[in-house]
């Protein structure tokens, strides 16, 4: 018998460190219309947290000292080496609500040559999150 909610989960789930984790939160579902899924934590820490979007899930926690600490793009002189691709139906309407949140555009919304039509922006702290129509999982390459 197969669990038809694993079967359809997502495999990956992308995490970001925030020195104020609680803003972030408050801050990615105001601009990216994430929603709390589950938040871990004590007072300002937030030991984890999985924000959600579609079916997507995005894990979160407050910085920490050690080598699981991950530094936020803030403190290592805004050098970002990785982000996040969101799959938005609506991305006109998604990128609007990010700039009225106050996020920083940093790929202005435009249509791509394969096919999406998309944005990135940096959250408050400064980590990388892109927006499209693109859905990589939507379609097999290899079945052309």
């Amino acid at each position: 018998m197969t669990d038809t909610h694993i079967d359809t989960a997502p495999t990956f789930y992308p995490f970001f460190r925030y020195r104020d984790a609680r803003a972030a939160i408050a801050w990615l579902g105001r601009a990216f219309g994430l929603r709390e899924h589950v938040v871990y934590g004590e007072g300002d820490v937030v030991h984890h947290a999985e924000l959600k979007l579609g079916n997507g899930i995005v894990m979160l926690g407050s910085a920490r000292e050690d080598a699981l600490g991950t530094a936020t793009p803030a403190e290592v002189g805004g050098k970002v080496t990785g982000g996040v691709y969101v799959y938005v139906a609506e991305i006109d309407a998604h990128h609007d609500a990010a700039v009225a949140a106050g996020a920083t555009i940093v790929r202005p919304l435009q249509d791509t040559d394969y096919g999406s039509r998309e944005y990135a922006a940096q959250d408050l702290e400064g980590n990388l999150w892109s927006f499209g129509t693109y859905r990589p999982a939507a379609s097999d390459p290899a079945k052309g």
